[in-house]
């Protein structure tokens, strides 16, 4: 009996950790898409003859290479220590964050593809990553235009994240501001 509750308190214990480390993942996460997101539209905007433009890139590279390890583990974390979400509006929710998730893991991989058939390398932070799809110069010119269409879709499905979020950042952002005023 004495193992059965400690295994539920160990249980409970385990999943508060791991949304924890979900909520500080999320908005990591959210952080890198926007740095991501605004990267591209700058670095594509760049002429050529900027002595920076490539590190811009190498740089934006690096970040959707390291977004999908953190997606990797999120999704690890999330079917080993918890449940389905429980919603009235289960449905929508469901549709919503099965677009968002599909979308994290297509627009990197999008642009890897594109990187990978334009005969450029991929790297994470210097570090060199397989190379995964063979140089087609045909094939990189459509990777590169979906690569960015794929990235204003899903820049459109976090402003409809965000619309249905409104409620709970409005109470974060109040409870916030509370405590910043109590701390004064």
């Amino acid at each position: 009996m004495l193992n059965v509750r400690l295994w539920g308190v160990f249980m409970a214990a385990t999943k508060r950790a791991a949304r924890n480390w979900l909520w500080v993942v999320h908005w990591v996460m959210a952080i890198s898409f926007v740095i991501l997101f605004a990267s591209g539209m700058i670095m594509t905007e760049l002429p050529r003859e900027v002595a920076y433009r490539p590190s811009f890139y190498a740089f934006h590279k690096s970040m959707g290479v390291l977004i999908l390890f953190l997606l990797t583990a999120r999704i690890l974390v999330m079917i080993r220590t918890l449940g389905p979400a429980r919603s009235k509006n289960w449905l929508p929710v469901v549709a919503l964050h099965t677009a968002l998730y599909t979308f994290m893991v297509v627009v990197p991989l999008s642009g890897y593809f594109y990187s990978n058939t334009a005969g450029r390398e991929v790297a994470m932070f210097g570090i060199p990553m397989p190379t995964l799809f063979g140089e087609n110069k045909a094939l990189a010119d459509a990777a590169g235009e979906a690569h960015g269409w794929l990235a204003y879709v899903f820049a459109s499905f976090v402003a409809v994240h965000l619309i249905a979020q409104r409620r709970h950042l409005a109470g974060v952002w109040k409870r916030f501001g509370q405590r910043s005023s109590a701390d004064a």
